[in-house]
């Protein structure tokens, strides 16, 4: 017979949260590039006899491994490669200060500020940002063998072996991760045609957010970085015209859902033979077996789903006619100044900076009053765990004292019974892989899978054995601490710049798209690009939403109280959609008047959730005429104001 454990017993749900493993697919490729591009410096480091070069490249391989996440090859390149550039100027300059005091500790918090900055540009910057202030902690921390220019030149080389084994199927299987992505997005599509107009409401909206990371997936496979490509490659021609067909289907999605009538299974069937087609390249005839449309949301799904299958077959495309759903990217020296006068400007990545910057000088400055062994361990752990764009800070370092906890068991078997040579060859293969398979679990179960590793090639570069475990303990607990003490507890403002400022923006955002949606004179193209930016960023909101969760009250409270809103303003887009498709396909357009009276409720929402700590119900008389197309649209706005949160 089953017991429940006390009330004082059950853990708390921000802890189980953080502990629960995330559900992702097992990617075997990548485990076998990271047994490879880890085993193979260490075997050739060995065959050569100088095994602590092949250490320091198996550690430049590390980040590789971290780094080696994108699908798409040309994304590869920049994941992997940029990041290894910076890494090699960080771990000069580490160098260079070595064994120099407080001019080390100045270099490295300066590198700090740096790295906490340019954090904020983009995924590809984060990561070299990260990078950059690893190795320039790792220069700074150890005694790399001379000259100068040797260790970053190991450590660029293991991260490129990497690279090149990423690289190697790219003349066979070019084009196939874009495809693949493209596929799945329209079966994602089908998926919500299927529970559109049902009365499983937690289906749908899974649903729909479901299409809105597919979407966003595949439009940054296919457009992000893609200057060099657009208008040249057929392939990415092909595939953006693709993408871009759907998006009228996904429009017609809401129209559907608020009708209240399911549509028939014929419509999400053929969503899927176009699925097929996209992956596997087919142009030729496709009969479509659709039912006859008789109401006008039939009608915008009809006349969607036949343009889509028009674009799909089509054996050609014009380039010159495909609009970017996105946005048509500047040049790339253009980006990259406004990237800079942006992390310049910007108070987000002053005060992201000054929060690492602050803690890596904190832990560098102990360390050189107090003889610590390993001290490097401590900023490395600082790094890792402060990262204000890599999620909650709380839940990185409680995931991170775990992990390291867990991965010290693993260490101290490999530590103790694998001896020095040969052996350490084979442990790293059964090692590394654990790495591309555990980190998409959560950031605890990937230190876990990471430490033995690191502690392994310190071994091999120290030869101190399980006399690591201890300082690795002492040092990462500590590290722990002060990102908790000084980057999270002082900072009690961040969940708000983090969290509310994005929220306010997004409702403001979202009125600004109510008065576009009916404007006569605004461009399709434009009302598109809009759309899919809103629906993005309200993506990014959730994912924020969804960490501040994680953490302990009162910030995972407060983030629970104020979840229905986030979910209330995607069924406000959802709605304008809606209504914006009712009216191309015969529905009679709203008046001036009511559009005004929604734009200003939504502004007034906008600025009471930037101004308050807490939300309020706030009643609205939000009325129109009978029948109108913008009446669900009142109806989740006034829905949206009379959210409360308990205080």
């Amino acid at each position: 017979m089953s017991r429940e454990f006390p009330s004082g017993l059950t853990p708390p749900d921000w802890l189980v949260r953080n502990i629960r493993p995330q559900q992702a697919p097992v990617n075997k490729a990548a485990m076998a590039r990271a047994a490879v591009g880890m085993a193979l410096p260490l075997a050739i480091g060995l065959a050569t006899g100088h095994p602590t070069y092949g250490a320091l490249a198996s550690m430049g391989a590390l980040s590789g491994v971290i780094g080696d996440t994108a699908d798409a090859y040309r994304m590869r390149i920049l994941n992997i490669a940029v990041p290894q550039l910076f890494g090699a100027v960080g771990v000069t300059l580490g160098t260079l200060v070595h064994g120099h005091g407080w001019y080390a500790v100045a270099t490295v918090t300066g590198v700090a500020l740096l790295s906490g900055m340019i954090s904020t540009i983009g995924a590809v910057a984060s990561v070299s940002g990260l990078l950059l202030l690893l190795n320039c902690v790792v220069g700074a921390g150890l005694p790399l063998p001379h000259p100068w220019w040797l260790a970053p030149a190991l450590l660029t080389g293991g991260g490129l072996l990497v690279l090149l084994l990423a690289l190697l199927a790219w003349p066979l299987r070019s084009g196939v991760p874009e495809r693949a992505a493209v596929a799945a997005a329209y079966r994602a599509v089908a998926g919500l045609l299927t529970v559109s107009g049902t009365d499983h409401i937690e289906e749908y909206d899974e649903a729909r957010r479901s299409v809105t990371q597919s979407l966003n997936q595949s439009y940054d496979l296919i457009l992000a970085r893609r200057a060099r490509h657009h208008g040249r490659s057929r392939e990415l021609t092909r595939l953006l015209a693709q993408l871009n067909a759907v998006i009228p289907v996904v429009e017609a999605a809401p129209a559907a859902h608020l009708a209240a009538r399911p549509l028939p299974a014929r419509i999400p069937e053929t969503v899927r033979h176009l699925a097929q087609a996209v992956e596997s390249g087919y142009t030729g005839p496709m009969a479509l077996d659709l039912p006859v449309p008789v109401t006008e949301t039939a009608r915008a799904v009809d006349h969607a789903l036949r343009h889509t299958a028009e674009v799909v077959t089509a054996p050609d495309v014009d380039p010159r006619g495909i609009d970017d759903r996105l946005g048509r990217p500047a040049a790339l020296g253009i980006r990259t100044a406004r990237a800079a006068r942006n992390v310049v400007l910007s108070a987000n990545s002053w005060r992201y900076g000054l929060r690492l910057a602050v803690c890596i000088g904190i832990a560098q400055a102990l360390v050189s009053l107090i003889p610590v062994p390993r001290s490097y361990w401590v900023a490395l752990t600082i790094t890792f765990v402060l990262k204000p764009d890599f999620g909650s800070v709380f839940s990185r370092a409680l995931l991170r004292a775990l992990g390291t906890v867990a991965g010290l068991v693993i260490a101290a078997v490999v530590l103790a019974e694998v001896p020095l040579g040969w052996w350490d060859v084979l442990a790293m293969l059964l090692l590394a892989p654990l790495i591309p398979a555990l980190t998409p679990r959560g950031y605890g179960y990937q230190t876990a899978a990471i430490t033995p590793v690191i502690l392994l090639l310190s071994d091999i570069l120290n030869h101190q054995g399980t006399a690591l475990l201890l300082p690795r303990l002492t040092d990462s607990l500590l590290g722990c601490a002060i990102a908790l003490t000084a980057g999270y507890l002082l900072w009690p403002e961040s969940w708000r710049t983090r969290v509310g400022d994005r929220l306010a923006d997004a409702v403001a955002d979202t009125a600004r798209y109510v008065e576009t949606a009916f404007a006569p004179d605004c461009a399709p193209a434009a009302r598109a690009r809009m759309r899919r930016r809103l629906y993005r960023d309200l993506s990014v909101i959730r994912t924020e939403f969804q960490r501040a969760l994680t953490e302990p009250p009162p910030t995972g409270r407060r983030a629970a109280a104020w979840w229905p809103l986030v979910v209330a303003v995607e069924r406000i887009v959802d709605a304008t959609t809606a209504a914006r498709v009712r009216v191309r396909h015969g529905a009679a357009p709203p008046s001036p008047a009511e559009i005004t009276q929604v734009v200003l409720q939504l502004r007034e929402l906008s600025e009471g959730v930037r101004d308050a700590e807490t939300l309020t119900p706030v009643r609205t008389d939000l009325t129109g005429p009978a029948g109108s197309v913008l009446e669900p649209l009142r109806q989740e706005v006034a829905a949206a104001r009379s959210i409360a949160s308990p205080h």
